[in-house]
């Protein structure tokens, strides 16, 4: 069947209405952050329902007609990108916050739920999602559990995995599985939640989740702090994780503190200038907490690891030192920046950061490279500046060529090519520096049995 006879037969599957095939939509809703690619997507589906998800699928199916997923579209490696005349699926109307168990301290609810109206809902029924990052207001629960999203908490609370209690799903074959239960022990062969947590899409769609709750999080002191070196990083790192509850501790160079400062017109945390910031939570479980704090933030100083810093003082102050680091992707984003989101382990981090800069300073002298990161998980982010007088075409050309050498540093040293925002299109090439050959195959098998004509997200991760 023709694209266009098989486009029409949609109506069969969904209301007319929640059909668009118009040029804005297309253009909305066929790509995510990544902004390298030509898209070309054929119509945009808004299904409200898990049974009408299924019903796409059998009809891509017999169409042989991509479908890719679109959530919040807030990833960065293009995972959700249509380029050839797929299907986007946009989860955006299954919203619905189903149901909370507070005697199984659960919430089950539609994937396009967006994170932080989930995160708002169980706060004001005494219950913590933790699972937290700079697009919350935009994310999907969908999208975030089809990467397993880490964010500014993993240092406490894990990736998105560790809180997946219950999927729903539904598979290339346009089957609907409910993997789990939500049970808490069960041992009965594999776990094909877990299997689908991190997929991208690319073995079905993620359409309901319940996820686990725990109790709110104490009230926090926030210190932001400027370090001289990377070796200095480590050490606070290492005494505040010793000796007090650390709940999150990320890093963000000079340039990208001034890069936020202009973007947002937000003042300096302190006079002092340095060449590395922090901001470091630590939650008061107790009374003893925050005289330990200022205890370790003086030790900090008096052996030259901290050149200056604050401790916030009010709510608003807190959240300024945390606007300092999470503000850093929409300061950037004018500037068209290649990222690279990469991961080593908490203590490969000294050395992979200066061979990293090694390498960026050689190939790229006439570039502005921001760098910010979770210090406490080994994950940083790499943000190369476009400058003004280079096409888009030369600068990604550019960028590209340092990848292979980029990532045999982060091959050498055991570390992962994508640490947050998946494998997609952008990391696709270089797959085979995280994964063994052996891996790659087994993955391709696993696709091929929950998706066999390849309608799920097509040229994801591998081809």
């Amino acid at each position: 069947m023709q694209a266009s006879a098989a486009l029409t037969e949609l109506s069969k599957v969904l209301p007319q209405q929640n059909v668009a095939t118009d040029k804005d939509s297309l253009a909305t809703y066929g790509r995510d952050w990544t902004k390298h690619y030509e898209i070309n997507p054929s119509a945009v589906v808004f299904p409200e329902t898990a049974e009408q998800v299924a019903a796409l699928a059998k009809w891509a199916r017999a169409n042989k007609i991509g479908l890719v997923p679109s959530g919040g579209r807030t990833g960065l490696s293009g995972g959700a990108c249509a380029l050839n005349g797929e299907v986007v699926v946009s989860f955006e109307k299954m919203n619905k916050i189903l149901e909370l168990n507070e005697f199984d301290r659960t919430v089950t609810c539609q994937a396009g739920v967006v994170t932080e109206a989930l995160q708002k809902f169980v706060r004001e029924k005494g219950f913590l999602y933790p699972v937290d990052f700079a697009a919350r207001g935009s994310s999907h629960i969908g999208g975030n559990i089809a990467t397993n999203a880490g964010g500014i908490k993993v240092l406490r609370y894990g990736n998105t995995r560790e809180w997946v209690a219950g999927l729903k799903v539904v598979t290339g074959r346009g089957e609907i599985l409910e993997l789990n239960r939500n049970l808490v022990k069960n041992a009965t062969g594999f776990d094909l939640r877990h299997l689908f947590t991190g997929s991208e899409g690319t073995l079905g769609f993620i359409v309901e989740a319940t996820l686990r709750l725990t109790a709110p999080t104490k009230p926090c002191s926030v210190l932001c702090l400027g370090v001289p070196d990377l070796e200095s990083i480590m050490q606070v790192f290492r005494v505040f994780r010793d000796q007090v509850p650390l709940t999150a501790f990320e890093y963000f160079s000079d340039k990208a503190l001034k890069t936020v400062m202009d973007h947002a017109h937000l003042q300096r945390p302190f006079a002092t200038e340095a060449a590395n910031y922090l901001v470091v939570e630590v939650e008061n479980l107790d009374e003893s907490i925050e005289p330990k704090v200022l205890e370790i933030f003086e030790t900090c100083v008096e052996n030259g690891w901290v050149i200056d810093g604050a401790i916030a003082q009010s709510e608003a102050q807190a959240r300024d030192f945390w606007r300092l680091r999470e503000d850093i992707s929409e300061a950037t984003a004018a500037f068209m920046p290649y990222k690279n989101d990469i991961s080593v382990t908490i203590s490969k981090v000294p050395e992979f950061l200066q061979e990293t800069d090694a390498i960026l300073k050689k190939h790229y002298p006439d570039f502005e490279v921001v760098w910010f990161g979770h210090i406490g998980d080994g994950n940083m982010h790499i943000n190369i500046l476009k400058p003004n007088d280079l096409s888009k075409e030369k600068f990604l050309e550019r960028c590209l060529g340092v990848n292979d050498v980029l990532f045999s540093v982060i091959k050498k040293l055991g570390g992962s090519i994508s640490a947050e925002h998946g494998v997609g299109l952008v990391k696709k090439p270089y797959l085979g520096f995280t994964r063994s050959p052996a891996e790659i195959e087994l993955m391709k098998g696993i696709k091929k049995t929950f998706d066999p004509d390849g309608i799920m997200n097509p040229g994801k991760i591998f081809d």
